[in-house]
């Protein structure tokens, strides 16, 4: 028998991560073409993986933190 497979979201559409972060869908667009928010294209849908958000958050929380000090 296979592993059960955990609540957590394996990706996320473009969109549903817009809605979910309240980061602007052509902002999301626009790190995705420079490079800095890692997508993949499956069966024609861009999507990005659960673990490349949360890294592309936490960098960006570290960059703020950053220009504070």
């Amino acid at each position: 028998m296979m592993g059960v497979i955990a609540n957590e979201r394996l990706s996320w559409r473009l969109a549903e991560l817009s809605s979910a972060t309240g980061l602007s869908l052509p902002f999301l667009r626009k790190e995705a073409r420079l490079g800095k928010l890692p997508t993949k294209k499956i069966s024609g849908a861009v999507v990005v993986l659960h673990r490349d958000v949360l890294a592309y958050l936490q960098l960006d929380d570290e960059r703020a933190n950053n220009e504070q000090n």
